[in-house]
């Protein structure tokens, strides 16, 4: 946990070279590899398969309007050496409430649906049939055993190459497909997502993409935790986030691609519902990359996906902790504290879990439609810390703020009049 008698300044500003920029990589790796979930596995792949390339400008403007918001929360901890939970404390405790409550909401439901999904990708790995919720408890179970036992920056070292793997087999399956060239015939003609029936699809979509904006706190504690092992400069620091956010903004195009030129125009209907989809995901990998491969693509998901829950739910628990520690002006948090929060996020996400009866499909669309619809109140505290400052934003990125938070904003008013039932 960090404090205020903790925060680190913000070291001088020196030459950046290859070798610093190296070592500054970490915070933004980690945040790239929880990022990859349901936004990319399901949500991106399912746009390219359902609506072919339609939907990949929605996919750019999701990460461009988010982009300064997530950077943001890395901009202000280089800057200050506080993490963005204090800087929420210094403005007023009015803002740490909002976030605190909005975010262990957030907790709940996110852990529950990243869960889930590890859960359901795990019966595809499993040479035995056991029930998912079954499977979704022994996830989130063995997931909390292993932060308690401290085995998570072994496991963490073995998420970021697993990630990889699989970003070298979905680029590799996204060339093989596209020198075989779209199944799609010429004249195929698809559905249309631009109208009012797609809009809860396009909501989702946006909602993790590249990943709920919250994480930008989480973020920021980790930027801290790395300044204490190694000497970051504000300009490497940026650059590490860069490199994990524009990585992510990528592949979610190369997932949307797999989608778009393997399962769009073939005849054979998208399944809608969670685990169904799953199968026609791996099946994707398995008529490009060859028949070999699906065991291994069911096994590399899957670890992704354990990763991510991980992460999940130690970055959301710390976070959560240390809201709680300065809304009570403590001044240091104990581990006992973390164990509980992280009991707590495990049980609260099983519940849900069983409130949706392991549901898949309804599960992420509700946890992906409750992030984007708490998108615009997470970007606006984020830009409010950093308009002043040694290394305030500049003029372009503060009116690409501006311009994400408007679109942003009425997107989601837009969803919540038409669930409201005032539009058709």
């Amino acid at each position: 946990m960090t404090n205020n008698s903790e925060s680190l300044q913000a070291p001088t500003e020196e030459a950046s070279t290859a070798r610093s920029k190296l070592q500054a990589l970490g915070p933004g790796i980690l945040m790239a590899s929880a990022a990859v979930g349901g936004s990319h596995l399901i949500a991106s792949t399912q746009s390219g398969a359902i609506y072919g390339w339609q939907l990949a400008i929605i996919i750019i403007l999701a990460n461009l309007f988010k982009y300064p918001f997530f950077r943001f929360g890395a901009q202000y901890t280089l800057d200050t050496g506080n993490t963005l939970l204090e800087g929420y404390r210094q403005k007023g405790r009015f803002y740490l409430w909002i976030f605190t409550i909005l975010n262990i909401f957030a907790t709940v439901v996110n852990t529950a649906a990243v869960g889930l999904l590890c859960a359901v990708i795990l019966t595809f790995v499993l040479p035995f049939s056991v029930p998912v919720p079954i499977l979704s408890a022994m996830v989130l179970g063995v997931s909390f055993l292993l932060l308690l036992l401290g085995k998570y920056r072994v496991l963490d070292g073995v998420s970021k190459l697993i990630m990889i793997s699989l970003t070298i087999a979905t680029i590799t399956a996204v060339a093989i497909a596209m020198m075989r060239g779209a199944v799609a015939a010429p004249d195929y003609v698809a559905a249309t997502p631009w109208n009012l029936g797609a809009l809860a699809f396009i909501v989702a979509l946006m909602g993790w993409m590249p990943a709920p904006i919250e994480i930008s706190a989480i973020n920021s504690m980790w930027v801290v935790a790395k300044r204490r092992l190694t000497k970051v400069s504000y300009r490497d620091g940026l650059f590490d986030f860069n490199v994990g956010y524009i990585g992510t903004a990528i592949l979610a195009l190369v997932f949307l691609a797999l989608g778009a030129l393997v399962q769009y125009g073939s005849g054979v209907e998208v399944e809608k519902v969670g685990g169904r989809y799953i199968a026609q995901l791996i099946n994707m990998y398995a008529v490009t990359i060859g028949e070999w491969s699906r065991l291994l693509i069911a096994f590399i998901a899957f670890a992704c996906m354990f990763g991510t829950t991980i992460t999940v739910i130690d970055g959301y628990s710390r976070s959560n902790v240390e809201a709680i520690r300065l809304l009570l002006n403590k001044q240091e948090a104990r581990q006992g504290y973390l164990n509980l929060s992280m009991f707590f996020t495990t049980v609260a996400g099983l519940a849900v879990l069983f409130f949706f009866n392991n549901a898949l499909a309804p599960m992420l669309q509700f946890a992906m439609i409750a992030s984007f619809v708490t998108t615009p109140i997470f970007a606006t505290l984020n830009l409010l810390l950093v308009l002043k400052g040694e290394h305030k934003i500049s003029k372009g990125l503060y009116w690409l703020s501006v311009i994400g938070l408007i679109y942003l904003t009425a997107f989601a008013l837009l969803f919540i009049v038409q669930q409201l039932g005032l539009l058709g």
